[in-house]
């Protein structure tokens, strides 16, 4: 019978090096694998949930600028309704 292998487990810390070292340093998923002694679909994994993390994040961030706009010219156009009701009603 052959022995099973125990599946390793990652700290968050640990997959943040390996992701920073994809995405800010520009190694390959190949070479920060064979640098931590890991499986290059390990890296390659974890740079896709970061990205995905990342573009969510940004999207909300994005969604939350354009409300805050909206908001700014809803506000406006209320003001100029109530002067135009204050000029009408006199």
């Amino acid at each position: 019978m052959t022995e099973k292998r125990k599946r390793r487990k990652f700290t968050p810390e640990f997959k943040s090096d390996a992701v920073k070292l994809v995405i800010e340093n520009g190694y390959t998923g190949h070479e920060v694998a064979r640098r931590f002694g890991i499986g290059p679909s390990n890296v390659t994994r974890w740079v896709r949930e970061y990205r995905d993390e990342y573009e969510s994040r940004n999207h909300g961030e994005k969604l939350r600028r354009e409300l805050e706009a909206e908001i700014k010219r809803l506000e406006k156009e209320k003001k100029r309704l109530q002067m135009e009701y204050e000029i009408l009603k006199k």
